[in-house]
């Protein structure tokens, strides 16, 4: 989702304190560059304390801490974060949000390929572009270690790929996927949203699995993931057509499933307000969908900004029994990874939000501003987008691999 978190990166944001709050001493070592917040010091704040009122650009940070940091609120989040934590800007570009969606991590080549946010060529919407690049993990952590500088978004660290035509407005990202990149894109004007295969080495030559549901033109695919079955699961959503990027929806916000052997696509969700990322648990078991309708046509906070949890069907991968696993206090939950231990990470108003398998919030990776999308590269190491910055985490966690490679 693009336009709508734009808005959120490029207003200042409010952070919010609740001056009666103080950090309560942890019951265990806190790690470098963590805070830790005591669920019991703000249960209760009073009729005469000050309320948040917005869940954007008043965020919950107790502390006053300086971002980044780490929040924990849950012990557990320890085992996540590891006992050397840190987290460190390593890219950004302050004209411009060029790092905002679809990361892949091509660990062949240490490199997270990602897309930026909308750049406007004309008064014409449909004639909007969006980029797509790479930045070499390996590179920028030798400049962190040396603390040699903060790579720009036009430095030779981060190549931006020349697509072709037939890749319009890429959004989502996963793989790789037998070899390939495989994006999910926008589309642009009456170019249709498509589900593609990009080659990771140039020429970055591209082939379109999917560009419609049986004649129907999709909204605009927002994001996408493989499921162990090696079926390809993609959101479509109506954000593009709201920004006029694209023409009026013809179809629901829905999940669908395409057999990218078969070609065979089929809804397995659907019920939403704008569906938006999608992950699965390490078995391939739950699916993960988070719904963004509180950030869409206008700002909402009445509105959906909440991950549901489905069963998959082990016959006909329909997803089921629709339950809420999380709701986010801060803008919404974009992007979703889980990683080998099952714990689901989001990108939010605030940084990337982790909760365990029953939904329970353990910590948050604080940036301060919204995040769309973050990626593992590799055991121990989070890249996240933050528009117009690039974070690198250091944390124990590990992610789950590609499953077809």
């Amino acid at each position: 989702m693009m336009v709508s978190l734009r808005i959120v990166i490029s207003l200042q944001v409010l952070t919010y304190a609740v001056l009666s709050l103080t950090q309560n001493a942890a019951p265990f070592k806190l790690p470098p560059q963590s805070v830790f917040i005591d669920s019991p010091s703000f249960a209760v704040l009073g009729e005469n304390a000050t309320f948040r009122q917005s869940s954007l650009f008043q965020l919950f940070n107790p502390t006053n801490t300086t971002p980044p940091f780490f929040q924990i609120f849950d012990q557990s989040f320890l085992s996540i974060i590891g006992p050397s934590p840190f987290i460190r800007e390593i890219a950004s570009n302050n004209t411009f949000p060029f790092a905002y969606e679809a990361p892949i991590f091509n660990s062949k080549t240490n490199e997270v390929f990602f897309s930026s946010s909308i750049s406007m060529k004309d008064v014409d919407a449909a004639l909007a572009v969006n980029s797509t690049s790479t930045i070499n993990v390996p590179v920028t952590e030798v400049c962190l270690i040396f603390n040699l500088m903060v790579v720009t978004a036009t430095h030779a660290f981060i190549l931006q790929l020349d697509l072709p035509e037939t890749v319009q407005m890429t959004n989502g990202g996963t793989g790789p996927f037998k070899g390939s990149l495989l994006f999910v894109t926008n589309g642009r004007g009456p170019r249709p949203a498509s589900v593609v295969l990009v080659n990771p080495l140039s020429p970055n030559n591209a082939t379109v699995l999917l560009d419609n549901f049986f004649g129907r033109q999709f909204n605009s695919l927002d994001d996408v993931k493989v499921h162990p079955s090696g079926n390809i699961f993609f959101t479509d959503l109506t954000i593009a057509s709201i920004d006029h990027i694209r023409p009026p929806p013809l179809i629901p916000p829905q999940v669908y499933r395409l057999d990218p052997n078969a070609r065979t696509v089929r809804v397995v969700a659907t019920g939403f307000m704008e569906p938006n990322g999608i992950a699965f648990s390490p078995d391939g078991e739950t699916a993960y969908i988070s719904d963004t309708g509180s950030l869409a046509a206008t700002v909402d906070q009445t509105k959906t900004a909440t991950i549901f949890a489905f069963d998959v069907d082990k016959k006909t991968q329909a997803f089921k029994n629709r339950s809420v696993f999380a709701y986010t206090d801060a803008g919404i939950p974009d992007g979703i990874h889980v990683d080998t231990k099952g714990n689901v990470y989001a990108g939010c108003g605030d940084g990337v939000q982790v909760w365990n398998d029953e939904g329970t919030l353990l910590g948050k990776f604080f940036i301060g501003s919204s995040i769309a999308n973050m990626i593992f590269t590799g055991d121990g190491r989070m890249v996240i987008l933050a528009g117009n910055k690039i974070f690198l985490a250091n944390i124990a966690a590990k992610g789950l691999p590609p499953l077809f490679p």
